[in-house]
């Protein structure tokens, strides 16, 4: 094994991708999945997307397969954390990456939608973090737990309200569980994506703001879902990344280095 191939490889390592059955979460799990981990695909209601994103990574010869968990509930996190390891033996790598939006105006808002948003952005991702940092005390391995943030997150942008919010509490989460769990051994980092669409959700952006988005963003396109690929095997190593901990990378384009 080269030195670059070992410093990025994760053999005999176990990953937890929540949100796997989306196309960002699919592409992340099938990423780590191809560097040698055990992949497990969490999803709450999107089956389907679940075992497509498994089919992917066993056509490319990793080992992956899904497990259900509703990403608002401590106790439904819990058992398929447990089931996990009951299956591999181990966890060393949680990706936190549910995320709901709306483009409901501020003064719109219903309580429950907020509530929403909230709890399956923002709580979901610490209720599921917290779980397996005590499974990786336990073990005294230590580990790598990587959030999904937004460019959102530090730029007030247009209808993404509650969304921004919760991913701005996601970096102040992640520097909180970083310091925390230092002493552990586990490393807590956070991407912080710009535009990656799905090619559903490009259809019904208007021209008007995807120009509005590509003049914010010096590179001129949306991100394309395997862009995030290098960047989550890097955070998930703990050759390649052993000294990373509270960090917020973007991988947006340059969107948020830009001014006027």
């Amino acid at each position: 094994m080269s030195f670059i191939t070992e410093l990025f490889s994760l053999d005999g390592k176990v990953a937890i991708v929540v949100g796997g059955s989306g196309v960002l979460g699919g592409k992340m799990a099938e990423a780590l999945a191809s560097a040698g981990a055990k992949t497990a695909v969490f999803y709450s209601g999107n089956k389907e997307g679940a075992d497509q994103q498994v089919a992917n990574i066993e056509s490319l010869g990793g080992v992956a397969k899904t497990f259900q968990a509703n990403a608002k509930s401590e106790d439904s996190l819990k058992a398929a954390i447990d089931e996990v390891i009951e299956k591999w033996g181990r966890v060393d790598i949680l990706v936190n990456a549910p995320g709901v939006n709306s483009t409901t105006p501020i003064m719109d808002l219903t309580e429950e939608e907020w509530n929403k948003i909230i709890d399956i952005n923002l709580k979901g991702a610490f209720l599921a973090s917290r779980i397996v940092a005590a499974k990786m005390i336990e073990q005294g391995t230590g580990g790598s737990i990587i959030n999904m943030s937004s460019a959102s997150s530090e730029i007030p942008l247009s209808k993404v309200f509650t969304y921004s919010i919760s991913k701005a509490g996601m970096n102040n989460m992640t520097r909180f569980l970083a310091r925390e769990w230092a002493p552990n051994n586990i490393r807590v980092n956070a991407i912080m994506p710009g535009f990656f669409p799905a090619e559903q959700n490009r259809k019904i952006l208007t021209e008007e703001r995807k120009q509005s988005i590509f003049n914010h963003t010096p590179m001129k396109r949306y991100g394309e879902a395997d862009e995030l690929s290098g960047a989550v095997v890097w955070l998930a190593s703990e050759n390649a990344s052993s000294f990373v901990t509270g960090s917020v990378i973007p991988v947006d384009g340059g969107f948020t280095a830009m001014t006027i």
